[in-house]
């Protein structure tokens, strides 16, 4: 069909001429084209609703944390792996604990070893100055 019969047979019955595809024999679509942009602004809208973002949340230790502040700490690191989030489980050394980083290596370990149901250590833990850091992320659901 040639354009200007096509644009005719638009105008005619009060819609645009959009074009579908740009290959040899052009094609085109009579349709209204703000109902169309309209369409797809809210299609987008709905996955961009559905999108979820993760973000790092990080939870400090030190190589003498006590049972209980470990508990709390690890209920946290819990919610937040079941909310989705990555956390990063640092443990800072303070003047004569550098000499004995073997504590802090035991520490994280047994906090891999407590969320391994929840989670999967995304970085073992290293060092980075006077800080061991470990990065754990959420384990797939099946």
């Amino acid at each position: 069909m040639q354009l200007r019969d096509a644009l005719e047979a638009a105008e005619e019955v009060g819609l645009d001429l959009v074009q579908i595809a740009d290959s040899d024999p052009i094609v085109c679509k009579v349709m209204d084209y703000g109902k169309k942009q309209y369409e797809e602004k809210k299609a987008k809208a709905a996955a961009k609703k559905k999108q979820v973002q993760t973000t790092v949340k990080e939870i400090k230790f030190r190589p003498n944390t006590d049972i209980g502040d470990y508990n709390i700490k690890l209920k946290k690191m819990t919610d937040f792996l079941e909310h989705g989030d990555k956390v990063k489980v640092t443990l800072r050394y303070r003047g004569r604990e550098m000499a004995h980083q073997d504590i802090g290596r035991r520490l994280l370990e047994r906090i891999e070893e407590d969320l391994k149901e929840l989670a999967t250590v995304e970085q073992r833990a290293k060092m980075e100055g006077r800080q061991m850091v470990m990065v754990m992320a959420p384990s797939k659901k099946k």
